[in-house]
């Protein structure tokens, strides 16, 4: 199997890290170039380009003007309020400089924190790139969590402002974040002085008088500002890990390694050239918003496409091509879970038929394991290639993926294909010995991780090293286990809590998934592993129908294929028929909170849920 294009790129980034590095950051314009890459002097905590100085909203807006003025930079389409507005980068850089007047006005400076509560409009990522404009820290909370998600972040962030709307839209519903807003901040213990409100003509809301300023009329008052230089280390933001029950853990990304990261892969990954469309379907709250909806396609000089709407609903299964074939979309990257919604609705793609999807050149998939089924259901409608690719809140961009921009690799369903410059992936046992190939183990990243990963948590250094390095000395701990094939093909398997222990067998629950999965009737399923006397724990299956699907006989046949595929040892004995599993809103299924309530533990709701009365519904099948 050749892959020398890949292999090159990669063996220079691992052998000599500062040089391959340096080399990428010729792309940023920094406003004093860094003379030192890497400074290794106080590891774990490793940090690149340290005496370099930049502005992030100046590398994604500014530079862009005298050749990309007029060009399309930011589309914003929103099926739940008919809405669809196109930004040039003058139009977004006005806005942008406008709104960092707005916050410096309200006393915001460099290195002070912005909360952003908002949905999915182009103010959002107004707002973000007036934080970078001002070198102030923005946390976006994705919006419609509830208020005491809400105040943990500010209490963590303790920002100067928040930035808010009156309300975010669903397919059917209206979202008031006002009141959530306002119980956030009366239940924090931090004081936020100032509110700036978006108020949305769908649900206008009451405004606390010498605290709230309405974001129209402080953008009419407003002074543009420009550009602050920071150094390369200082943080652009802090973004809370979704999931979490405790004390919220705050990923720091930096400014330096950010752009130069993000730049890298635009071109390598994503084979994107300037002034094409990128589309992210994701939401700004989560990291993929963060580096593919906002930063990375500004800063290469692409449009990109912000979508508030759904894969179904808004208003069918054909919503995402829609969308592709009406902008020009050339790379689409979402969630499995996006596409497993498409699939199940119109199994058969007659949808497809409607659009011109010419322009569209590729499909990118992560948030989730692709499983193959899904997998090849894509790749037969679209005709394109789909490209699994696997990364981290924690680390920004992909660990592995296929390098569409340098050589597109063989696909093996199921593998996220191959780590990416700078990432020397490792598989360990339990003793930190490493894994033979097709071996199993935890998947590992030797130290130091590449520009654009966190350098630490937020306020938090003794958390970063306890959470992610004290388990192997000198390796980053992705939590995730795996194996990497005989050519180098990395496999994820899923969460290590994700592999279950069957009468001293170890199995990946996501091994049995795919079985199930590739049934013609399974629109999507969750498989996990529950407590059972006799053997320690044992595999439990959850499905979901295609849209017109027979469920007469499914349950045997899913069994039959699971012990012919796996074999007895998996004892894969109940699987149970659902309407739907719970979700996050970034489309992971909640496996562990299921596997709490079959236990038979008191499991809380997690605040990032896209939908509890699925989860309610549930508890009555996991308890049986």
């Amino acid at each position: 199997m050749s892959m020398s294009g890949y292999r090159e790129l990669f063996d220079a980034s691992i052998t000599d890290p500062s040089a391959f590095w340096a080399d990428a950051a010729k792309c940023v314009t920094w406003t004093r170039e860094p003379q030192q890459i890497l400074d290794d002097s106080n590891p774990p905590f490793y940090r690149w380009f340290p005496d370099g100085e930049l502005n992030t909203c100046a590398n994604a807006l500014d530079r862009h003007i005298s050749e990309r003025g007029d060009q399309a930079a930011l589309i914003y389409d929103s099926p739940v309020t008919a809405t669809k507005r196109t930004f040039t980068y003058r139009e977004l850089l006005d806005q942008t400089a406008r709104f960092a007047g707005v916050l410096a006005g309200l006393g915001v400076t460099k290195g002070d924190r912005v909360v952003i509560y908002m949905p999915m409009v182009p103010e959002a990522v107004i707002a973000m790139l007036a934080c970078a404009r001002l070198g102030a820290v923005h946390s976006v909370v994705f919006g419609g969590f509830a208020g005491h998600e809400l105040a943990t972040r500010i209490d963590d962030a303790r920002p100067k402002v928040v930035v808010s709307a009156s309300c975010g839209i669903e397919t059917s519903r209206i979202v008031e974040y006002k009141p959530m807003l306002d119980t956030a901040l009366r239940l924090a213990e931090h004081t936020t002085p100032r509110c700036v409100i978006l108020q949305r003509e769908q649900h206008p809301c009451d405004l606390v008088e010498g605290r709230d300023v309405d974001w129209v009329q402080a953008m009419a008052d407003a002074q543009p500002v420009d550009p602050v230089p920071v150094a390369a280390t200082d943080p652009l933001y802090v973004l809370y890990t979704s999931g979490t029950t405790g004390k919220p853990k705050g990923i720091v990304r930096d400014n330096g390694g950010h752009a130069v990261a993000l730049l890298w892969t635009m071109r390598h990954i994503y084979d994107m050239a300037p002034g094409e469309v990128f589309w992210a379907a994701s939401d700004v709250g989560w990291v993929v918003g963060h580096s593919y909806i906002v930063y990375a396609p500004l800063l290469y000089g692409a449009t990109t496409v912000i979508y508030e709407g759904k894969p179904v609903g808004t208003p069918d299964a054909g919503a995402f091509w829609r969308v592709a074939a009406e902008h020009k979309v050339k790379a689409l990257f979402t969630a499995p879970t996006a596409i497993r919604a498409i699939k199940k609705e119109d199994p058969d793609a007659a949808l497809l038929a409607d659009y011109d999807l010419s322009d569209l050149k590729y499909l990118f998939q992560a948030g989730e394991r692709l499983d193959p089924a899904t997998y090849e259901w894509a790749a037969e409608k679209l005709g394109i290639p789909i490209i699994d690719h696997w990364w981290q809140t924690e680390t920004g961009w992909a660990i592995a993926a296929d390098p569409m921009g340098v050589e597109a690799l063989p696909v093996k369903p199921g593998s996220a294909t191959v780590p990416m410059p700078g990432y020397d992936v490792r598989i360990l046992t339990a003793d930190g010995s490493e894994c033979e190939a097709g071996e199993e183990g935890s998947v590992c990243i030797k130290l130091p991780l590449p520009p654009g990963t966190l350098p630490t948590l937020w306020g938090e250094d003794d958390r970063y090293v306890s959470s992610y390095l004290r388990a192997f000395d000198g390796y980053y701990l992705t939590g995730d286990g795996g194996y990497i094939d005989e050519d180098g093909y990395l496999f994820i398997v899923g969460r290590t809590d994700d592999v279950i222990n069957v009468a001293g067998h170890r199995m990946s629950t996501g091994s049995i998934e795919a079985v199930l999965a590739g049934h013609p009737a399974v629109a999507e399923c969750a498989v996990i592993g529950v407590a059972d006397e006799l053997k320690g724990q044992i595999p439990r299956g959850l499905v979901v129908l295609k849209s017109g699907a027979s469920a007469d006989g499914l349950t045997t046949e899913l069994i039959d294929a699971v012990r012919n595929d796996i074999g007895a040892v998996a004892s894969f004995k109940k699987v149970d028929i659902v309407g739907a599993l719970p979700k996050t809103r970034s489309g992971k299924i909640l496996r562990k909170t299921m596997r709490g309530i079959a236990d038979g533990k008191d499991e809380p709701v997690p605040s990032t849920i896209e939908d509890p009365s699925v989860l309610e519904d549930l508890k009555k099948v996991l308890k049986g």
